[in-house]
């Protein structure tokens, strides 16, 4: 699939078919999760796949919002990854704090990312979820206390009738900057 082709049909999926994934196709998308690069090539992360049906309910449930109002979609999911925050190599530790920057979140943004476009690729929906019950989830997944969720991504079939829906974004003229912020924006 052409890449262009590939960002065009990922979208976040709130709708899921009743049929299990693959476990090959899960393997696939964290491999290439695993493959992104990250900061001094620190690799701050482990991936926690849930795909016991029991464990997913519980999981799903702690990622309900206030009064149950959003992501009631996730028991739907058949598959969970947990995306747990580590550690960066000491050289990027350093960095971050002189630069005032975030480098392990920035970095599992980009795992994600490619978690989900290999998972577009191979026909399935995910949705990245930053609402959830964070110390229970880690209680439940026997996640060392001291440790960081960083994202949740929900993954499986959409069902046969899920529509592609046009992106909505900001035109390119009103994010792009040529050579500088105050610069002249491109014309369209």
């Amino acid at each position: 699939m052409e890449f262009n082709s590939l960002i065009q049909l990922r979208q976040s999926v709130r709708k899921y078919a009743d049929k299990p994934v693959e476990r090959e196709k899960l393997i696939a998308c964290i491999e290439a999760a695993r493959l992104a690069p990250s900061a001094s090539n620190s690799q701050p992360w482990t991936f926690v796949l849930v795909d016991e049906k029991q464990l997913l309910g519980k999981v799903a449930k702690l990622t309900f919002g206030p009064l149950g109002t959003f992501n009631k979609f996730v028991p739907e999911a058949p598959a969970i990854l947990v995306m747990v925050l580590e550690k960066p190599k000491l050289i990027t530790d350093i960095g971050g704090r002189l630069k005032k920057k975030e480098y392990p979140l920035i970095d599992i943004g980009i795992a994600a990312e490619h978690f989900c476009l290999q998972a577009a690729e191979l026909e399935l929906g995910t949705c990245m979820l930053g609402w959830f019950n964070e110390p229970k989830i880690k209680e439940l997944l026997h996640i060392p206390v001291e440790k960081t969720i960083g994202l949740l991504i929900t993954v499986g079939y959409a069902p046969d009738n899920y529509a592609q829906r046009k992106k909505i974004r900001k035109p390119l003229n009103e994010v792009l900057r040529l050579n500088g912020y105050g610069n002249v924006k491109i014309s369209e």
